[in-house]
């Protein structure tokens, strides 16, 4: 399997050519990863995220508006929970036995069901689940889904997650590279 490096753009792990040539393992289809260590949501990153996204919405940024919508504090913008999601997902893309070639990647699609709001003094973890891969015209499909609960378990948001491998489809999947069987 191939070597991790660091990519100098982001910072993050890349995983080397070796694995880039190799297609998305189907074993991973129903695969859960461990939950995120817990993630505090304050009213500061809320705002920043609101500003972010050109959302002026008071109840994003002042507590008495918020609780005047019926919110116990500042509630975040519906896409809040992107940030949460892809720092789970991360786990997931760079795993080298999944076999994705990050640098084919495009983000296909993105949604949120939401259970209630994000709020302010949040502690949320996420647990990262992968549902499918697929192929068609030349590309692999990978569709993630996101879990955010509190720590104590509450559901708060689902985000689905459906990530494009462009022109990969058709390799040899890391297990098949190797040898194994599935």
């Amino acid at each position: 399997m191939g070597v991790e490096d660091q990519d100098r753009r982001t910072g993050r792990a890349a995983v080397s050519a070796t694995v880039a040539a190799v297609g998305l393992d189907q074993r991973f289809v129903g695969r859960a990863y461990p939950p995120t260590d817990p993630y505090e949501v304050g009213r500061e990153k809320i705002r920043e995220f609101a500003d972010a996204v050109g959302d002026p919405s008071p109840v994003y940024r002042d507590p008495a508006a918020a609780r005047a919508a019926g919110h116990p504090d500042v509630i975040a913008p519906p896409t809040f929970a992107f940030l949460l999601s892809v720092r789970a997902n991360e786990v997931i893309v760079t795993d080298p036995e999944l076999g994705l070639d990050y640098g084919t990647v495009v983000h296909g699609d993105q949604s949120f069901e939401h259970h209630r709001p994000i709020r302010a003094g949040d502690r949320l973890v996420v647990t990262a689940h992968v549902d499918a891969v697929s192929s068609r015209a030349g590309n692999e499909f990978l569709t993630l889904r996101s879990e955010v609960t509190t720590e104590g378990g509450e559901a708060v948001v689902t985000a689905r997650t459906m990530l494009v491998a462009r022109g990969t489809a058709g390799r040899a999947t890391a297990a098949e590279a190797e040898g194994v069987s599935a």
